[in-house]
């Protein structure tokens, strides 16, 4: 498939770690996500410190290689940190997100997204989020395809 035509995946900490974790219905959804072949993903350092640290110190081996695994999948990586952190603060203060929603919308932003999925519920209107009401995951649409 030509990677021009996938789309553009930012997948935050929450989607990786329900992807993981459980049979749930939004971990099943999470996994369908991640082996879409219809996707390519971005990520940044942040989502990676949100997940490795605590399994790699509480020595979970499969969960490590497990999120591992994604990141050697990833394509796009937001890289300018500073410009993430600005931009976050500009984020939140407009939309009323918390700190990592903001920084993940920032380094999506960054990374030219189409998409970042998330499983945290949007607490405050109005937000950029869109809820998938079968899956119980958040979307959001960080550009439009025109």
């Amino acid at each position: 498939m030509d990677t021009l035509s996938l789309k553009k995946t930012y997948i935050d900490s929450g989607v990786l770690i329900s992807a993981f974790q459980g049979t749930q219905s939004v971990s099943i959804r999470a996994n369908q996500i991640l082996n879409d072949g219809n996707r390519k993903f971005a990520s940044s350092r942040f989502v990676q410190l949100e997940v490795l640290p605590k399994a790699i110190f509480n020595k979970q081996e499969n969960e490590a290689e497990f999120y591992e695994t994604f990141f050697s999948a990833v394509v796009h990586w937001a890289t300018e940190i500073e410009q993430i952190i600005q931009d976050a603060y500009r984020i939140a203060c407009f939309y009323g997100l918390a700190a990592m929603d903001a920084i993940h919308v920032a380094a999506a932003l960054q990374t030219k997204a189409d998409q970042l999925i998330t499983t945290e519920k949007p607490t405050k209107p109005p937000n950029p989020y869109t809820e998938s009401e079968k899956y119980k995951l958040f979307q959001y649409k960080v550009r439009s395809n025109n």
